[in-house]
């Protein structure tokens, strides 16, 4: 699992210029079945997006191609983690340590 953390890199008036794309971007990764949950920091200086996957090149090829990235408005720090403790929810993508 992997944690994408968006920085703004530009004043949040291009943000918000891009918000339509970036949501659409977003929905095609959902539909996708690789982002599990997404929404914006407070304060408002980027987002946080939560994905599953096992190749963290492909998702950070993928996040290089989020219409934000594209158009320089933010940077992304993506964190992989193991998700061995989850709610009954995401069970599914519960993982052991690898040994």
């Amino acid at each position: 699992m992997f944690v994408l953390e968006l920085t703004y890199t530009a004043p949040v008036e291009r943000v918000d210029a891009l918000l339509a794309d970036h949501v659409t971007w977003l929905d095609a990764q959902y539909t996708a079945g690789v982002f599990i949950a997404s929404g914006r920091k407070e304060p408002r200086d980027g987002g946080v997006i939560l994905a599953v996957g096992d190749d963290r090149a492909r998702i950070e090829a993928l996040a290089a191609t989020d219409p934000f990235a594209v158009h320089g408005v933010c940077s992304y720090r993506v964190t992989e983690f193991f998700a061995t403790k989850t709610s009954r929810d995401l069970a599914p993508y519960r993982l052991e340590l690898p040994g």
